[in-house]
């Protein structure tokens, strides 16, 4: 048996459909306007998503477009250490709920959980105000 992360899953509903929520939150290009945990800038680099992240320049490979609302994607660290992020968009009544999975990291303090826990709330409820507006 392998070893299991203890998990949280962050979530906000948002006031406009699955699609709508879907294609922007999809668009690397707009990451920069609301993911601020993950991108402070980004760019389409010789093929990869190259983002000016808190833990500095990191490569992004996004899943595929699809239509079940998965926003997976994967951080690449200047290390090479990959860093799977699990994100879904699902229906919530006539609006969208979007769930991040956070999971804890080997060695991670119980301080830097709740941390990167409360930057993913602040990250989804600029999402939220984006979409609401």
């Amino acid at each position: 048996m392998g070893t299991l992360h203890e998990v949280r899953h962050v979530s906000i509903s948002i006031d406009r459909p699955p699609g709508e929520v879907y294609a922007f939150a999809s668009n690397p290009e707009n990451l920069p306007r609301w993911a601020t945990g993950l991108a402070g800038t980004i760019a389409h680099v010789n093929g990869e998503w190259i983002a000016d992240a808190p833990a500095g320049k990191v490569k992004v490979r996004f899943a595929p477009r699809n239509d079940l609302g998965v926003l997976d994607h994967d951080v690449v660290l200047a290390s090479g250490e990959r860093v799977h992020v699990s994100m879904r968009v699902v229906e919530n009544g006539d609006g969208s709920e979007v769930v991040f999975t956070l999971l804890r990291q080997e060695g991670m303090s119980d301080e830097r959980l709740a941390e990167d826990a409360r930057w993913v709330e602040r990250d989804l409820n600029a999402l939220k105000r984006l979409l609401e507006q």
